[in-house]
């Protein structure tokens, strides 16, 4: 049983992380993630094996487990610098506009990333009656209105307090996109980017990268986080995110 242990432990790590990717349930990330757990684990005992029948093995033994260290040590460091951003609390730091990035709308109904984004930004606008907001978000695949619109709805107004101030911007597809279409709105509306300081609603997991696309774009941002309901979905998309910040970092 001993010696079978490893072999049954990569089969499960496959078949969860293989059902995790199949069935539609918001942890397909993870599952993709176990997949390749399962998939360094096999190749690990393999390259150990290897590396006791000959040198050429054992070279490529040491190479794999460095490699995978290195790995290792970089995912945590990006972990830690993705949970931090998204802890900060900036309550107190005075801003001239704010932009709720969108996130899925099921339908017509904002998924529960949505929901947490529109429930952070009522609270955080709730003290800052008189600044533009944009809400930020096109219309993707199983959406039948766009996500601008679903957060419209949302925080509409039914006695035009709010009304006044949301701009919708509905063309964008990516961050990159929510950032530059809603700073052409900002400017529209008669706001210095250059000099403004400005909210970004968005999810905790989300802050970091956030951040990161938004300077790109010259804006000057802090962070609002949103929480997501779920823990196992808020770990699933801290673990995702790691990854987006490096292809972030390295293509966009």
């Amino acid at each position: 049983m001993g010696k079978k242990l490893p072999y049954i432990c990569i089969a499960l790590l496959a078949l969860t992380g293989l059902g995790l990717a199949v069935v539609p349930n918001g942890m397909r990330f993870t599952g993709w993630l176990l997949l390749g757990t399962a998939a360094a684990w096999a190749a690990g005992m393999f390259v150990v094996r290897w590396g006791r029948r000959s040198r050429a093995g054992k070279v490529c033994e040491r190479i794999f487990f460095a490699g995978l260290a290195l790995g290792l040590a970089a995912l945590a460091g990006i972990e830690t610098a993705v949970v931090f951003r998204g802890e900060a609390d900036n309550s107190a730091v005075p801003v001239d506009a704010v932009i709720v990035l969108g996130a899925g709308v099921n339908g017509e109904e904002p998924s529960a990333a949505l929901w947490s984004r529109i429930r952070a930004a009522e609270d955080y606008l709730e003290t800052r009656p008189d600044i533009p907001v944009v809400l930020s978000g096109g219309q993707g695949p199983g959406e039948a209105i766009s996500e601008a619109e679903a957060m419209r709805r949302a925080l509409w107004s039914e006695d035009g307090a709010e009304n006044s101030r949301l701009l919708l911007e509905e063309k964008s597809a990516n961050t990159a996109q929510n950032f530059r279409f809603s700073k052409a709105l900002l400017e529209e509306y008669g706001l210095d980017t250059e000099t403004a300081v400005i909210a970004v609603v968005t999810n905790d997991f989300h802050c970091f990268r956030a951040h990161m696309i938004a300077r790109k774009q010259g804006l000057r941002t802090i962070d609002v986080p949103a929480e997501l309901p779920w823990w196992w979905l808020t770990a699933n998309y801290y673990l995702r995110e790691a990854f987006a910040v490096v292809k972030t970092a390295l293509f966009d």
